[in-house]
């Protein structure tokens, strides 16, 4: 057997407030300390024993004394705060130019360009959270059937539509079609939110999301290991958010729960390569919704399953856990928060944990796989020397 990269992509799971924060409006956000304080503390041994406590004043989690993996915190260079640019970053490629924004409302020429796609005028076209989106208007779009257009502070174009009135088949498609339209306005991702249900109190989104983005304007990680025969496989909305691009494989995954079963899965089969995985829930179901109570559930769950995550890595292999952004739930606003995110890296054979400090770019664990895989040199800098002691 070969060597494994695996890298976990804690979904919005920010440590504090960037020096640019306050440009974002997030001056205030601390995903991580303020979960745990929310809740009285956090529980998470696993994630202490890497370190974690050492990164942030965080309620329950000690800095302990002999930290078993490399523990850093990380800045985004790129501007943005959204998925694709944290992703992207965090494979290699750096943004030069910030992805366009409509919190206000997409001009009537885009709109334009859906009604002739769907056939009619949507509902909405305004900033709004998901939920609050289909308690909004969901009964009206069962009525008239017309798709509900919305949007956020990030770059995102968002159609949600109910299975019975538009099939995700037909979602998707018309979501694909917008994506080729929206190229033109640099928006990143056009996102299908196919719902269920007969009634407001009874809308729900299902796991039928699909996120529709453009493509990395540069070879990522993911492209030059795919260009030396390295097995690359992402599990979750990986595939998403790099277009598709240079994967092998791709799991696609219903819940933080399933994309920890398929990332034990991906290690039975990948003999040697890298294992890229998004856990979404943290983000999706608990950042965006303010739930600082599920949020710490969905932390704990994590913790719990690493020791089997442990087991199943060879002295070989090589663990990364970090995140995307922040997507704090106890400040006023439901969308992502520009914060560091954590650097844990694990190694079996590793003897004793070192500080990584604050790194520099997200890409510094582009640049950590690329060396473990003796790429030739990529944009970030690589932990290993300083793991290496």
């Amino acid at each position: 057997m070969g060597k494994r990269a695996v890298v976990i992509v804690l979904d919005g799971v920010g440590i504090g407030a960037l020096p640019d924060a306050e440009a974002y409006g997030d001056a205030l956000a601390a995903t991580l300390p303020h979960v745990a304080a929310a809740v009285g503390g956090l529980e998470l041994p696993n994630l202490a024993r890497l370190g974690l406590g050492h990164l942030a004043e965080i309620a329950g989690v000690p800095a302990v004394g002999t930290p078993r993996g490399g523990y850093g915190r990380m800045i985004e260079q790129s501007p943005g705060k959204d998925s694709v640019t944290g992703h992207w970053e965090l494979a290699g490629v750096r943004l030069k130019q910030a992805f366009q924004t409509f919190p206000m409302g997409f001009p009537d020429e885009v709109i334009d360009h859906f009604t002739r796609l769907a056939g009619c005028r949507p509902l909405g076209n305004f900033a709004a959270s998901g939920t609050d989106i289909l308690r909004q208007l969901g009964e009206e779009h069962l009525r008239t059937g017309r798709p509900i257009v919305y949007t956020s502070t990030d770059s995102v174009f968002q159609v949600a539509a109910h299975e019975q009135v538009l099939p995700p088949e037909q979602l998707y498609r018309l979501c694909q079609d917008m994506e080729q339209v929206l190229l033109a306005y640099n928006v990143c991702r056009v996102i299908a939110r196919p719902f269920v249900g007969e009634g407001a109190g009874s809308f729900r989104r299902t796991a039928g999301r699909h996120d529709f983005s453009q493509a990395p304007p540069e070879p990522t990680l993911l492209d030059r290991l795919q260009e030396l025969g390295i097995t690359t496989c992402g599990v979750g909305k990986i595939h998403d958010l790099f277009s598709g691009r240079g994967l092998e494989m791709a799991l696609p995954t219903r819940s933080n729960a399933h994309g920890m079963v398929e990332t034990l899965r991906a290690l039975e089969e990948v003999e040697s390569g890298l294992i890229m995985t998004n856990l979404v829930d943290f983000d999706m179901l608990y950042g965006h919704r303010l739930d600082a109570v599920g949020f710490a559930a969905a932390l704990t769950e994590f913790d719990r399953w690493l020791p089997g995550l442990f087991s199943a890595l060879t002295t070989e292999d090589l663990l990364i856990i970090t995140a995307d952004h922040g997507c704090d739930p106890t400040t006023t606003g439901t969308d992502h928060s520009r914060e560091y995110v954590p650097l844990l890296v694990w190694k079996k054979a590793l003897q004793q944990g070192r500080e990584l400090g604050t790194r520099q770019s997200f890409s510094d664990v582009a640049a950590t796989v690329g060396e473990f895989f003796n790429l030739p040199q990529i944009y970030g800098k690589s932990v290993l020397p300083e793991l290496a002691g």
